[in-house]
């Protein structure tokens, strides 16, 4: 066994002693170059002291950060510049060495100004700009500038009406015959209808002056039996005046609720069409604000509301024929303006 291993402990200690004199002299002999080192310590620094030179600074480059450091674009003339083409100019196809400037140029898209484009950040650079969409409301620049509405904004938009397309019409054609009078002033009647539909009274249950009519449908209720009255007419056939009798009957449908017919007792079943009425129903769409070609249906005489659903009612179609409607407007002075649109076609031009 060696010596080493013999006396390990004392081994250890004795390289321990060694090494912590080695470093205890490095130490000394570096003593002097901590001066240097720390030559731009603050007046007053020391050993214990912790201060750092220029820490303020840290406290205002801190500050800095919560300044509002944003880049604003110049606006001169109210146009914006862009940060890498500058003040937009457009070739003019008239004079190609002059561009058109926008503020000081003849207008590009008459009759709406240059200064319109400008105000509403619109590009006026493409040929169709007027024809564009720019809030996709379903009105185009011009629309929006004719009508004085805000052409970016979807909630701006000019009237509704001028977006109504009138598509089509479904219609069902009635005829209501009076029959035979009865001794006590009564009538009895016969309805029928392009659906197949059909109602009747018998002798045994004549309408009673101001009763109604059928007590089942489809004509439940709605028709009124108001009186009978003689008159003298022209009959075409045999060249002569005869005595006719002509039953008053009242409507009594939400929509025709009052409305009179003078219809003749007993006319003849080649007379049916000359003496039939007919329920309409307009079918719209409204070509705008998303909903365009989605199909909505008013009946005649029914106010509606633009765009559907909405609360206020403000419209009424007042005539429904195979090739136009009348509708009619209510304005907020109390006074009103009727518009006709041919089946096809969407309203009139804006107001």
């Amino acid at each position: 066994m060696s010596w080493i291993s013999e006396n390990y402990e004392k081994a250890t200690l004795g390289t321990a002693a060694v090494v912590a004199a080695g470093l205890g002299f490095f130490g000394w002999q570096n003593l002097k170059s901590v001066e240097i080192d720390f030559i731009d310590v603050p007046k007053g620094a020391g050993p214990n002291d912790p201060a750092v030179k220029k820490a303020d600074k840290v406290v205002i480059a801190k500050k800095s950060f919560e300044l509002n450091r944003a880049w604003i674009k110049p606006e001169p003339e109210g146009r914006p510049v862009d940060l890498f083409t500058g003040i937009p100019l457009f070739v003019n196809k008239n004079d190609l060495d002059n561009p058109v400037d926008l503020p000081v140029s003849d207008p590009v898209h008459p009759p709406i100004p240059n200064q319109w484009w400008i105000d509403y950040r619109i590009d006026p650079g493409f040929g169709d700009s007027p024809q564009r969409d720019e809030d996709r409301d379903g009105f185009t620049n011009m629309e929006e500038f004719l009508a004085k509405t805000d052409p970016t904004d979807v909630r701006s938009y000019p009237p509704l009406i001028a977006k109504l397309t009138y598509v089509g019409n479904e219609a069902i054609e009635w005829v209501l015959r009076p029959k035979f009078p009865s001794d006590d002033g009564g009538f009895t009647f016969e309805y029928r209808d392009t659906a197949g539909n059909r109602n009747k009274t018998g002798a045994a249950n004549s309408i009673a002056k101001g009763g109604l009519l059928f007590v089942d449908d489809p004509a439940k209720g709605r028709f009124k039996y108001l009186g009978f009255g003689k008159v003298m007419e022209m009959n075409e056939k045999i060249k002569a005046e005869i005595e006719v009798t002509i039953v008053e009957v009242e409507d009594q449908r939400p929509n025709k609720i009052g409305q009179i017919y003078q219809i003749p007792a007993q006319f003849r079943d080649a007379d049916l069409r000359k003496f039939s009425k007919f329920d309409r129903t307009a079918v719209l769409s409204l070509e705008a604000l998303s909903i365009a070609g989605q199909e909505f249906k008013v009946e005649e005489l029914t106010e509606f509301a633009l765009p559907p659903g909405a609360k206020e009612k403000r419209f009424k179609i007042t005539e429904v024929t195979e090739d136009f409607i009348t509708v009619v407007e209510a304005l907020v002075d109390g006074q009103t303006r009727s518009f006709e649109i041919s089946k096809g076609s969407t309203g009139p031009a804006t107001p």
